[in-house]
């Protein structure tokens, strides 16, 4: 059940957005695990429309914020009116109280507004005002940020990327997919066209079933003994915490589940290590001298070093 709807979805999402399939793959695993993705690419290659066609996909409601410097938090949670017929304040909710949350240019707000996302990144509630609101399930933020425009950005702070489980980088599509992107020119009308193909509730009880696929204490050994290395690397100013390693952890169950298994692979940790980490660990490098691939590398040699169980 769960193997055929996951490629109903996949298909789905395929019939609109024509970039790279892994980047499908990694927004289904950060969706199972109840996580959040950061996609961090150029303007103009499908990040709106991958977002989007997720959520029609799966009969979700999906919200769109550009994020800019004069946003304030209550333009994201929402706000309480007056209003005379009543006598009362009545809260307004804000664009947060969707499904699927599309933040765009996540970097270009201020911090007191990126800070707004926080609570309900990490609790899936809002409190304003002294009120506690919960969100609907499933709750999703994809952000985006342009890794090669500095100019009126605001840096994401640590505590901030934690809470994304996994980074994605889309690309650029493949010639075959970009010649059929400028052939077809898929717009809005086909996305307001897709159906979905899944409903809501059975997105929540798959993603209530991620924590029962079963973990081999050989794999959490894996995973600790990954954690270690980055914290004891000598090239690393920052470890991976251990809200990483349980992203980690959440990550391979819910990409187990996407491929149709009960249980972890080692290949699971090994395709989901760098995705994982790379915004949550520091290297000296990228603070000597502003070299963001040098994490990646670091990276991938601790998985060359590190052995894997068999």
């Amino acid at each position: 059940m769960t193997t055929a709807a996951i490629d109903r979805i996949r298909k789905n999402i395929g019939s609109v957005f024509y970039g790279n399939p892994r980047a499908v793959d990694l927004l289904l695993i950060g969706l199972l695990a109840r996580g959040h993705v950061l996609i961090e690419d150029v303007p103009g290659v499908g990040k709106t429309v991958l977002a989007k066609s997720l959520a029609k996909s799966i009969a979700c409601e999906f919200s769109r914020i550009q994020l800019t410097p004069d946003l304030l938090p209550g333009d994201v949670l929402g706000v309480s009116v007056y209003n005379r017929e009543v006598n009362e304040f009545e809260f307004k909710p804000g664009p947060i109280f969707t499904n699927i949350l599309l933040a765009d240019e996540i970097n270009r707000t201020t911090p007191r507004t990126q800070s707004a996302l926080l609570e309900a990144m990490s609790e899936e509630q809002v409190s304003i005002e002294n009120r506690t609101f919960h969100l609907k399930r499933p709750f999703m933020v994809v952000a985006t940020q342009n890794p090669f425009e500095f100019e009126g950005t605001y840096h994401l702070p640590e505590n901030q990327l934690d809470r994304f489980i996994l980074k994605v980088h889309l690309g650029y599509p493949q010639r075959s997919d970009e010649l059929r992107i400028l052939t077809t020119q898929p717009g809005r009308s086909l996305i307001d066209q897709l159906k979905p193909v899944i409903s809501s509730d059975e997105i929540v009880q798959m993603q209530d079933a991620v924590p029962k696929v079963r973990l081999d204490p050989a794999i959490v050994d894996y995973i600790m003994d990954l954690t270690e290395a980055t914290r004891k690397h000598e090239q690393l100013h920052l470890g991976l915490s251990t809200r990483g390693a349980l992203a980690l952890t959440a990550a391979v169950q819910a990409s187990a589940m996407l491929h149709g298994r009960d249980h972890v692979l080692p290949d699971d940790v090994k395709e989901l290590f760098i995705a994982c980490c790379t915004h949550r660990v520091i290297s000296k490098t990228y603070l000597g001298n502003g070299d963001t691939d040098a994490t990646q590398r670091i990276l991938q040699s601790i998985l060359d070093r590190v052995p894997a169980p068999k």
